[in-house]
Formats: structure tokens, C-alpha cells, sequence
């Protein structure tokens, strides 16, 4: 299993001027070997399927491949002797960022969905170089070790369990400095608890009102980081828009309307990670609609729903899940707001309305009963019924011991 460790770096400001002069070249290089793929795609492909008597015949050549452009490293270190100052390997990987993206654009990824055409990056959004392997004692007390850039101070917020090993490390440039991910291989397999308990199971609703409601009627308040700062980055932006572009000052607002964004983002994250934790702790088994946000976020609370970040928060509850042995489970979000959880009736409400009312006697909030209705849809999934099972048979495997002992 893979897991990935950041970590703050304070590096020199020798340190610092030399990753930024890594990063300005590495974008160079990047854009050269795109450009160098799009003029062979470009040459080569015709939109119709037969060519006319009269046509323009490209230089014949073959198509520049991973393998291809990676030969071309050495004779770049020769014309150009300043590359010979990255480390080879990290200059490679530039190779493979490029055939990713485009084989994405041309093929698509595993799932066969297709990108969309590669881009051209300035060097502000150039940020990162990666080195593809690493040592295991790359990093001695609070130093690790980059090759071709030395020892650089990193503070480890939290130590690396034991027997995880390094194998990667990519150092990205921030708005508010640099850090360095490292990925972590674990030899263990997480695997499902065999003591996990079927009864411990809830169903949450994710919302707007409230980010999320349980069903056992336990609302989570939604914290609307962004709104909140709303007003301060409203301001910065204006002293950003009205400075000369190119200038130093202006330079300077947009790294403080970089700084502003990621405050945001690192609350809206803490906040996740802390609210997947509490119902961690308290529940084996989570339950949540299986929402297409990309679809939700096409409406007039597109800004709500991204400053809620459901996408996000439910990607960090199955991670954390899987590696504590728990379930997470994704049902069908058809209706589960518009049935009543008691009787199973269809009671149809406008999405103002706020309170459900069923003629059964049922009467609770929107969100609760939706929770409920979540959390009965995940009783028939196939893996829990199977722990569900195994659960009883351990009970009557109990039973049945007591008895022949009592006997």
C-alpha cells in the first residue's frame, strides 16, 4: 500500500534560488518536449479519411515516444551545459509528465475518459520536480538529503512509522514556501476488521444547511470557510486587478491572494480530516449517497457546494476507513430525500421545504429522514450482509460453547 507524508522545508536562500532555477528550467524543458509531440501530431493526422491528389508531405519521422525523447537528454546537457546542474533523474521524470498527459489527451486513462489538450505552462504554474527514487535514510534528525541540492531543513510534524519505505519525493513551491511529499510504501494490506460490528452503522446526509446530518439525527454544522473570508480576498483581489501587470507590486498582492486561497483550503482540509475521524471512531460502517458532484456543482450553488467540498470529504473518509479496517458504503441517492423513512411512502418536497410530514405519524427534519432512508439502503449491500452473517455465526458458535460446557 502507498501513502503519501508532506512536510514543510525551510530551505537556505541558496537553496531556494536554486530550486526556483531547477523549476524555471524543468518548465523550459516541459514545453519543448510538448511542443516537440504536438508539431509530429499536428504533421501526421488528416481529418478526413483519404488524402487529395494534391497534398503537403510532412518530414517523414518517427513518433517522438518516452523512450525517444529521453535520448535526447545527454545532447541537452551538451548544448546546454546548465541542465547538467539537475539531477538526471528528476530531468527524466519531466519526460514522463509529458507522456502522461498526452497519452490522456490522445488515448484517456484507465477508465477511457480523455483529457483535454495539453497546455503550455508559464513558470508560475510550474511547481514541481520530482525524484523518483529515494533512500531510506534520505532523511538524519530534522535534515534530508536532496541530491544535487544538499541538506535541507524539514520539520517533521510527524515521524514516519517503522518499516515504511521512501520511495519517492517531490518538492513543490507554495504560496507560502516550500514542501517536500513523500511516498510511502507500506508492506502491510489493509483488510476489513474481522471483528468489525454490523449493528455500528449509520447513514450520513452531506448538505448545505448542515454539512452533514446522521442518521441517528446528529447534524455537523458546515463551517463555510470561504464565504468567511469572502470579504478580505475581495479586497486583495481588487489591489491585485488594479496594479500595473509585470510590476513588483503587483507581484507581491498575488502571492498574498495565494497565501489568502490556501488558508482557506488548509481549514476546509483540517476540517475534513477531523470530521472523518469522529465518525470513525464512533461508527464501523459509514454510509453516503453516491453523489455526482460534477453534475451538482452545474447550478446557482456551484460556490456552496465547492466551499462545502463533499468530493473531498468523502475521499478522505474511505481512505481513513480503509486503512482502519471499516466500511464505507455509496447507495443509490434516488429519492432518499422524498421517501419517508417509516413507512417507505413517497412524500414529494420542494427543496425549501425543510420539514418532512407523512401521514404514517413520521415527522422529522429533511436531512434526518434522509439519513435514515441512506442508512436502510446500506442493510442489503452484499458486504455487509456477508459480516452481518458472519457476526450471528460467530454468536451461535459462542452459545453453542457455553452450553456444551455447561453440559
Amino acid at each position: 500500500m502507498r501513502t503519501a507524508y508532506q512536510y514543510k522545508l525551510r530551505p537556505t536562500k541558496q537553496q531556494a534560488t536554486e530550486i526556483d532555477r531547477w523549476l524555471s528550467m524543468l518548465c523550459s524543458q516541459y514545453n519543448y518536449l510538448l511542443a516537440d509531440r504536438f508539431n509530429w501530431y499536428e504533421q501526421n493526422r488528416c481529418p478526413i479519411n483519404a488524402c487529395p491528389l494534391i497534398c503537403y508531405l510532412p518530414e517523414l519521422r518517427d513518433n517522438p515516444d518516452y523512450y525517444s525523447q529521453k535520448k535526447t537528454l545527454p545532447n541537452l546537457k551538451k548544448t546546454h551545459p546548465h541542465y547538467s546542474d539537475i539531477h538526471s533523474q528528476v530531468l527524466q521524470d519531466v519526460v514522463k509528465r509529458v507522456k502522461v498527459t498526452f497519452d490522456r489527451f490522445l488515448g484517456g486513462d484507465s477508465n477511457g475518459k480523455r483529457s483535454g489538450r495539453p497546455r503550455f505552462k508559464s513558470r508560475d504554474r510550474y511547481r514541481t520536480f520530482t525524484y523518483p527514487q529515494m533512500k531510506d535514510d534520505c532523511i538524519q534528525g530534522s535534515l534530508i538529503n536532496l541530491p544535487k541540492l544538499g541538506n535541507i531543513k524539514v520539520i517533521l510534524h510527524r515521524p514516519i512509522p517503522d518499516g515504511f519505505k521512501t520511495k519517492t519525493a517531490s518538492v513543490t513551491k507554495k504560496a507560502d514556501g516550500y514542501y517536500i511529499t513523500l511516498s510511502l510504501e507500506d508492506p502491510t494490506v489493509p483488510t476489513i476488521k474481522p471483528n468489525i460490528n454490523p449493528e455500528s452503522i449509520t447513514g450520513i446526509d452531506l448538505g448545505l444547511k448542515e454539512f452533514l446530518t446522521t442518521s441517528d439525527g446528529e447534524p455537523v454544522a458546515i463551517p463555510q470557510h470561504y464565504r468567511k473570508s469572502q470579504k478580505r480576498l475581495r479586497v486583495i483581489q481588487k489591489r491585485v486587478s488594479r496594479r500595473k501587470k509585470g510590476s513588483n507590486r503587483r507581484r507581491k498582492a498575488v502571492k498574498q491572494l495565494g497565501k489568502q486561497h490556501k488558508k482557506v483550503a488548509d481549514k476546509r482540509k483540517d476540517f475534513h480530516f477531523k470530521t472523518a475521524l469522529r465518525l470513525l471512531s464512533k461508527y464501523d460502517v459509514v454510509v453516503h449517497e453516491d453523489l455526482n458532484v460534477k453534475g451538482l456543482v452545474m447550478s446557482r450553488q456551484a460556490l456552496s457546494m465547492h466551499d462545502a467540498g463533499w468530493s473531498s470529504f468523502l475521499s478522505i473518509l474511505s481512505n481513513k476507513a480503509e486503512n482502519a479496517g471499516l466500511l464505507v458504503i455509496a447507495v443509490n441517492p434516488k429519492n432518499t430525500s422524498q421517501d419517508c423513512s417509516s413507512c417507505g411512502m413517497k412524500v414529494p418536497k420542494k427543496l425549501h421545504e425543510r420539514w418532512h410530514s407523512c401521514q404514517c405519524g413520521c415527522s422529522l427534519d429533511r436531512d434526518h429522514n434522509a439519513a435514515i432512508n441512506i442508512k436502510n439502503r446500506a442493510l442489503g449491500h452484499r458486504v455487509l450482509k456477508a459480516k452481518s452473517l458472519l457476526s450471528n455465526s460467530r454468536i451461535v458458535l459462542e452459545a453453542y460453547t457455553v452450553l456444551v460446557e455447561s453440559v
